[in-house]
């Protein structure tokens, strides 16, 4: 069991005159926190200056993009992790010494690192490459689905044709059936004696 001290009087007029060391300690803690939080907005306004320049740079890749491709959707996203998203999947965020560009792409597996430099020149090689990959991948979706267009239309021509190859069937089956009913009978009565 706890039991409280009560303090004596000389104790308390010691403590009025001297601050008390957790007093001090809280107010020295309270003053570096601010500092530290000046810091962390200080290095995210760092990092989203340099995603901004990366930004401009990227101003003449985008511009060359046909208008029909609306694959990409490119913006700097802002929050704890600033990101310039070139699509929804692919992004660019700085690295952990906030100089450092890092280009991922997301996976079913996961991030994927596809370029990483200091240099701005080198990043944007990278996303110029992933576009013209993206791009190209579009293309080959949309061949590939004009093919299979063409091929479901040619299975609708012959679905079409379909009902009545049944009923042709229908009928010779109905024909064959009947015809072998009256040989059946007619060999049936001819053995029947007279």
């Amino acid at each position: 069991m706890w039991i409280r001290r009560r303090p004596k009087p000389d104790d308390a007029a010691a403590a009025d005159g001297q601050p008390g060391q957790l007093k001090e300690a809280i107010r020295q803690t309270r003053i570096e926190l601010a500092e530290r939080s000046a810091v962390v907005v200080d290095l995210r306004d760092a990092e989203l200056a340099r995603l901004e320049l990366l930004n401009e740079a990227l101003d003449p890749l985008f511009k060359d993009i046909p208008a029909d491709v609306e694959l990409f959707d490119r913006g700097i996203s802002r929050g704890d992790t600033p990101r310039l998203w070139i699509d929804a999947i692919a992004h660019v965020v700085m690295g952990r010494d906030k100089r450092r560009y890092r280009f991922v792409q997301d996976t079913r597996y996961g991030r994927k690192v596809l370029a990483e430099s200091n240099d701005i020149a080198e990043i944007v090689a990278a996303i110029t490459h992933y576009v013209a990959s993206r791009i190209i991948e579009r293309d080959k979706a949309l061949t590939e689905d004009e093919a299979s267009r063409g091929e479901r239309a040619l299975r609708t021509m012959r679905d079409v044709r379909q009902p009545w190859r049944a009923g042709y069937v229908f009928l010779f089956g109905l024909i064959v059936g009947c015809a072998t009913i009256f040989a059946t009978l007619w060999i049936a009565a001819s053995r029947l004696p007279q």
